[in-house]
């Protein structure tokens, strides 16, 4: 049976690392994974992977030791069953505003007694034997929730009492939208009301999660934050700005 290192550190209280390449390549993936990041991020919302891309980045994940976490595009059952059973390590579901809401996402992704996933499993299922798949699958694979208005926000103390549910993740990219600062994540009020989310799901002994830069890392995990995403490019560039640097003065 696989064990989720990932799930593993958070229930252990341990900050993790979440890397969000935007590519659909399983080569890729297995790169990310060697350079020891403790998840990675498949994006079904906004990114290009497919259904056969995400199971071969799931496999690429196993291969290198990883958690591969995939965003489905809705709350759906149907979606959510067949991510899984692709064999990723954990979804991550968007525009989540309500408790009800919440308790549907852990219905469509826990098998019973739990919630009421259809039985089939797929690869997620290969090496565990049948009697033990569903209690092994319910305690393994990662549930995350975004909250991404304010809505979600104004709700959050309902939010933080739904069980079964492993990382409540602020999003600021479409919190800053929903509070009238298109583009503006770095707006004082959209910030303020991140940390104050981030604080009080850490204060309630829930997981915290969140996007966070190189800039931002010390404050958010001053913050208590443990599900740290973080979009590759934020990681890359720097190092490329530098690494250019160098060079283009000497072709000139």
């Amino acid at each position: 049976m696989r064990t989720n290192t990932l799930k593993q550190k958070l229930r252990n209280g341990q900050p993790v690392s979440v890397i969000a390449p935007f590519a659909s390549s399983a080569g890729f993936v297995e790169l990310l994974g060697y350079l020891g990041f403790d998840g990675v991020f498949i994006d079904c919302e906004h990114g290009p992977a497919g259904w056969e891309d995400v199971e071969q980045m799931a496999r690429a994940a196993d291969v290198a030791g990883y958690t591969s976490i995939m965003r489905v595009d809705r709350n759906d059952a149907s979606t959510i069953t067949r991510a899984l059973d692709r064999g990723v390590g954990g979804i991550q579901i968007p525009h989540v505003n309500t408790a009800e809401e919440a308790r549907a996402a852990v219905r469509y992704a826990k098998f019973a007694p739990v919630g009421e996933r259809g039985w089939s499993g797929w690869r997620s299922a290969f090496g565990v034997p049948p009697t033990e798949f569903a209690a092994h699958a319910n305690a393994e694979t990662v549930l995350a929730i975004m909250l991404e208005e304010t809505t979600a926000l104004d709700n959050l103390d309902a939010l933080l009492q739904v069980e079964h549910v492993d990382v409540f993740f602020v999003a600021p990219g479409d919190l800053a939208q929903s509070m009238g600062h298109t583009g503006q994540m770095d707006h004082p009020a959209v910030q303020s009301a991140m940390d104050d989310a981030l604080r009080r799901i850490k204060q309630a002994g829930r997981i915290a999660g969140t996007l966070t830069t190189p800039s931002l890392l010390d404050h958010h995990l001053d913050l208590g934050v443990q599900f740290l995403y973080v979009n590759l490019a934020a990681i890359l560039n720097p190092a490329a700005t530098e690494f250019l640097g160098r060079i283009r003065p000497r072709a000139r």
